[in-house]
């Protein structure tokens, strides 16, 4: 069907597209992974989910306006900590330093880019932007708190060692700090490598099969590349510091993880 020029699938195309999730669960089922049980409860979690949202933006679209959109921001933000937190666990705090990381990182970018203008202050347009935002940061965040954790468990008499040479926490495990950022920042910098060469990202995809012309569309998403670019360094940063210092008491004495 078409609405406003834009050519989306119908419901019956909906339902029909469940054909390719047939296709998943028989590779499934061929290849005896077990996890056909795990396969269909994503599959409809999936589709409910978005459902309940669709409506949920409907509403914040119709009567809450911006601050409607900066609220449900917010609980985007809050959820990806809890999610990010998770790679960490075991690191003290570590949900609660995935969660100020992603405030920080995501609100300051998002901040930026109503202020310089880039974007639209509409409802409709900071929803899907903060989404984009939170939702990669969400993945650099988890990573760095994940190399902390494996640094901890893996690199406790290194650390200690340099401790016992009396350098002070930071220093100590800055090797470590630099080696968590690293691994955070490569995925998107390897896509960004190779965007438009091998892939087609979703921004760009999605205002193309909107009817936009591409050289308008490559406009949005060359900001959308750079904006998750700044929000997924800002948000591994601190994430990582605040990590890093609940990893150590005031005695610069590693925790137990």
């Amino acid at each position: 069907m078409t609405h406003e020029n834009v050519h989306v699938p119908s419901w019956p195309g909906v339902v029909a597209s469940f054909v390719l999730v047939g296709v998943a669960l028989a590779v499934v089922a061929r290849a005896r992974l077990h996890i056909t049980r795990e396969l269909v409860v994503a599959v409809v979690r999936a589709a409910v989910q978005l459902i309940a949202i669709g409506a949920l933006l409907l509403a914040i679209f119709q009567y809450a306006g911006l601050p409607g959109a900066f609220a449900w921001a917010a609980i985007m933000v809050v959820i990806a900590g809890q999610v990010a937190g998770r790679r960490g666990s075991g690191v003290p705090r570590s949900r609660v330093a995935a969660t100020t990381g992603l405030a920080v990182g995501g609100g300051t970018t998002l901040l930026a880019l109503v202020l310089l203008g880039t974007i639209a202050t509409q409802a409709r347009v900071v929803v899907p932007v903060a989404g984009m935002i939170i939702g990669g940061s969400m993945q650099a965040t988890g990573l760095a708190l994940r190399r902390v954790r494996d640094a901890v468990m893996s690199g406790r008499p290194k650390i200690e060692a340099r401790l016992a040479l009396g350098l002070p926490a930071r220093e100590a495990f800055a090797p470590h700090t630099r080696d968590a950022l690293h691994t955070a920042l490569l995925p998107i910098i390897d896509s960004m490598k190779v965007v438009g060469l091998i892939t087609l990202p979703g921004a760009m995809t999605g205002l193309i099969l909107g009817g936009v012309d591409p050289l308008t569309a490559i406009r949005y998403q060359i900001v959308v590349m750079y904006m998750q670019l700044a929000a997924a360094a800002v948000s591994a940063y601190v994430t990582t510091r605040l990590a890093e210092s609940a990893l150590f008491d005031e005695a610069h004495r590693l925790r137990d993880a």
